[in-house]
């Protein structure tokens, strides 16, 4: 292998994606996110559908509370790591966040978390916040980027690209710039005001910013 290529590889950041057990998402979306993945962290049951689309994930995590027989799954692929925690204080989700901070990968993305059951996908949405300072989490789904903003965000869109600005709690001084319905130092607060379904003026920066408060941004697309 060329040096070039050696220490571009060596400075490749460690990237995990963890599937959970929600609806799942095209094939395009998750081969394009595996194809990313230094270490791929499977929650609990969802080892059966994920080991049926011929997926081999690094990690098998869970309490296993649904008389689920993960011992199976070391035996047919010995070189899986099966972690298996009881602590129901936590949800399958964060604890897979835990085990990433402890392997010093920051970037992750979460698929099949959303659908099914509404209770878990708000809380996979709401503990975006939790995390915010470890790691640099997106939940994917084929409708939906979702992500926590920074204070200050710029990112370039397309034009017309739909974004919608949900507060969890209240966010202040919420400023918007390239957007078609604009924020001027004005507040969003979660049931009373919020930013749904807005979208990118016209092809170039888009930039957001907040002077307090926990601010997600989804990317979507119908």
């Amino acid at each position: 292998m060329p040096l070039s290529e050696q220490e571009n590889k060596l400075d490749v950041e460690p990237y995990g994606v963890i599937i959970a057990n929600g609806a799942a998402c095209s094939e395009l979306l998750l081969n394009t996110s595996l194809s990313k993945a230094t270490m791929v962290v499977v929650l609990d049951a969802a080892i059966e559908r994920v080991v049926e689309l011929g997926i081999k994930p690094t990690v098998l995590l869970g309490d296993f509370d649904r008389e689920f027989n993960f011992s199976i799954y070391k035996e047919k692929d010995p070189e899986i790591e099966i972690i298996h925690i009881v602590n129901q204080d936590k949800t399958d989700l964060e604890k897979a966040f835990d085990f990433l901070i402890e392997k010093k990968i920051r970037n992750v993305e979460v698929l099949w978390a959303t659908g099914r059951r509404s209770d878990h996908h708000f809380a996979n949405i709401a503990c975006l916040v939790k995390y915010r300072n470890s790691l640099k989490i997106t939940l994917m789904d084929d409708y939906s980027k979702i992500y926590l903003l920074d204070k200050k965000y710029e990112k370039w869109f397309a034009a017309k690209t739909i974004i919608s600005l949900i507060p969890l709690g209240k966010v202040t001084g919420v400023v918007t710039e390239n957007l078609y319905y604009p924020l001027e130092n004005e507040d969003l607060d979660a049931g009373y005001r919020m930013g749904n379904s807005n979208h990118v003026i016209n092809d170039g920066i888009v930039r957001i910013e907040h002077t307090s408060g926990d601010l997600i941004l989804m990317e979507c697309k119908d």
